[in-house]
């Protein structure tokens, strides 16, 4: 099981609680509630090969007025994870404490609103082609106490999760490219565009090529709007081709769409002018 990035007091007292097993508090499960959990302003994470990403999340955090939360011996925290709480099969934390700032108050309890930010790093937190789909997102509440000395050691570490907050999806980047040749070409003549679509693999930190994918060729007439001209189908290595008959100097692009683990992408214009 990989470790998890909530901050060293809390990945140690969730790793000691064993994690298929939440630990309750030896006073009983904390009331908290954790509610309004957005991630990432409600946009997918799109990850490329080599930088991290750095997600936000917010939510607000109602707990008892009398428990202390000081973010290092008790603390809480948003995590985001795929698989179950039973059967973690990866997870995403803050490697920061969360900053919450008090927003309501009754005689029992404390309402706060709470920002943190999540880092989602290739290589580091993600790992392989599993990792991109959707992720959920679980409220932490841990206590880690004890004493320790040359002669004596004694240690508590409690942890207890609140699962399926709310949902967002990992997706790799893609990148895409378009060249119409020959530049400038007469009128009527054949104009040959290629593109390459490739996509993030976060395991050796580089992009590869995306077979099988759609894009859509589009051509934008000088003064004009970008219309579909045909659909491709990218073949070995991402590798797009395709020939068009010169009329008018414009701009082609490919466009594509994207999957539920690949972020849509547009390539750069290539301009071409018709004599």
């Amino acid at each position: 099981m990989r470790k998890l990035a909530i901050g060293t007091a809390l990945s140690g007292a969730l790793a000691l609680a064993g994690l298929a097993a939440p630990a309750a508090s030896a006073a009983g499960t904390p009331d908290l509630k954790f509610s309004g959990v957005t991630v990432n302003n409600g946009k997918p994470v799109v990850v490329g090969a080599t930088k991290a990403v750095s997600v936000p999340v917010s939510y607000t955090l109602t707990r008892p007025k009398n428990l202390v939360i000081d973010q290092e011996k008790t603390l809480q925290a948003v995590m985001l994870y795929r698989g179950t709480l039973r059967s973690l099969d990866n997870d995403l934390g803050p490697d920061t404490p969360p900053t919450c700032k008090t927003t309501a108050t009754t005689d029992t309890t404390v309402t706060e609103s709470c920002t943190e930010k999540i880092a989602a790093a290739p290589d580091q937190s993600l790992y392989e082609a599993a990792d991109a789909g959707t992720w959920k997102a679980a409220g932490v509440f841990a206590h880690s106490d004890g004493s320790v000395s040359d002669d004596y050691l004694h240690s508590e570490n409690d942890v207890t999760m609140w699962g399926n907050l709310a949902s967002v999806k990992v997706q790799r980047a893609a990148q895409l490219t378009a060249d119409a040749a020959p530049e400038p070409v007469k009128k009527g003549r054949t104009l040959t565009v290629r593109g390459k679509l490739t996509r993030a693999d976060w395991a050796t930190g580089r992009n590869t090529g995306y077979k099988g994918q759609k894009a859509v060729l589009q051509f934008k007439a000088d003064g004009g709007a970008y219309t579909n001209v045909k659909t491709l189908t990218s073949g070995t290595g991402g590798a797009l081709s395709t020939t068009v008959k010169a009329a008018k100097s414009g701009t082609y692009r490919f466009v594509f769409a994207g999957t539920a683990t690949t972020a849509a992408k547009t390539s750069a214009g290539d301009h071409v002018t018709v004599k």
